[in-house]
């Protein structure tokens, strides 16, 4: 019998032992409703860039949580003792979300005008003013969420409405650098490349139309990069034809020793022509082309200036031999009167 009591006395404290473990959840038990508010109120400002934006406050709330995470909570007060600390903790974090919230926000508003302001000096949407009209109605919308505090819409719409200035912006590079190949006359360098250029960028609008942004976006960037290598190819082959060109005149100006008569602008003209030749050798193939143009011009209007110079010149000497062929006639007319008035 004396057996028997220490034995059933035993299994008395074993029984209330594993209630009290079972009804008592352990600390990080995420049924413990106050940390999975804190952990919540963490998230939300996780999502929101709060530790980029305040580090050294984030740094002391993500200690208080630590610590509310080890706090026992065996019986009733030490449970509300870890509720405390949880809710300090979930409090901290809500106040620096409260901080982050208008930074963020103006953050995206910025990264959204800037984007849209380049997007509009290109040119662009003049001619495609839909394409703008449409972005600006999610930028707009994204205002008005985070104006009625849906933080997490106005955040997904906002980025949304960046991402569509930004196809559009893709989109200008392709229409800016199409009309740059048509109007420098470039599609016969590269004509081959400029067909596969259309057929994609024609096929990249058909997807933006019809709402497959991500097709639309590749089909761009695959063009753009198309025209690119003609524009490339123009420039390398444009340059070689404005050195022969450019060369060509300034054989000319030297033999109408223009580099004598002009001697100021064809000494600037020279300079540009050995500038465009090291610009050339460092394979800068538009720099070189621009600076071979001009100086071709440069070299004709030398050698042009030259020409009136000795028209001028010319002139100059005709003229002075007939005033002397008329001075002698009038002297000899004199010498005759005299010599008759002597008889």
């Amino acid at each position: 019998m004396k057996k028997i009591i220490p034995i059933l006395m035993l299994l008395s404290i074993a029984a209330l032992i594993s209630v009290s473990c079972k009804s008592t959840p352990p600390p990080g038990d995420s049924a413990f409703e106050p940390e999975v508010k804190a952990q919540a109120a963490r998230q939300r400002a996780v999502d929101f860039e709060s530790p980029a934006y305040f580090p050294s406050e984030w740094e002391e709330v993500e200690t208080k949580l630590a610590i509310a995470g080890q706090m026992p909570r065996s019986n009733a007060t030490e449970r509300q003792e870890a509720e405390n600390a949880y809710n300090s903790a979930a409090a901290a974090y809500d106040e620096i979300f409260a901080m982050t919230v208008p930074l963020y926000a103006q953050a995206r508003e910025d990264e959204i005008l800037s984007t849209r302001e380049t997007l509009i000096e290109t040119g662009f949407t003049q001619y495609f003013p839909e394409y703008l009209k449409t972005a600006d109605d999610m930028a707009i919308a994204a205002q008005d969420q985070y104006d009625a505090e849906d933080y997490y819409g106005a955040r997904d719409t906002a980025a949304k409405a960046l991402n569509e200035y930004e196809t559009l912006l893709v989109g200008a590079g392709v229409y800016l650098a199409r009309r740059e190949v048509m109007d420098r006359a470039f599609i016969k360098y590269d004509e081959a490349n400029f067909i596969k250029a259309e057929e994609i960028s024609n096929k990249a609008i058909e997807d933006f139309e019809a709402g497959n942004r991500d097709a639309a976006l590749a089909g761009a960037e695959e063009a753009l990069l198309r025209y690119n290598i003609i524009l490339e190819n123009g420039w390398t082959n444009y340059a070689g034809e404005m050195r022969i060109s450019a060369g060509a005149e300034r054989e000319l100006a030297l033999r109408e020793r223009a580099n004598i008569a002009s001697r100021d602008m064809f000494r600037e003209a020279d300079i540009l022509y050995n500038r465009a030749e090291e610009n050339l050798a460092l394979q800068r193939f538009h720099e070189a082309a621009v600076m071979y143009t001009d100086a071709e011009a440069l070299f004709a209007i030398s050698r042009h200036a030259t020409q009136e110079k000795r028209l001028r010149a010319e002139d100059a000497i005709r003229t002075a031999g007939v005033k002397i062929e008329e001075s002698n006639e009038a002297a000899i007319e004199a010498d005759r009167i005299i010599e008759g008035g002597s008889r």
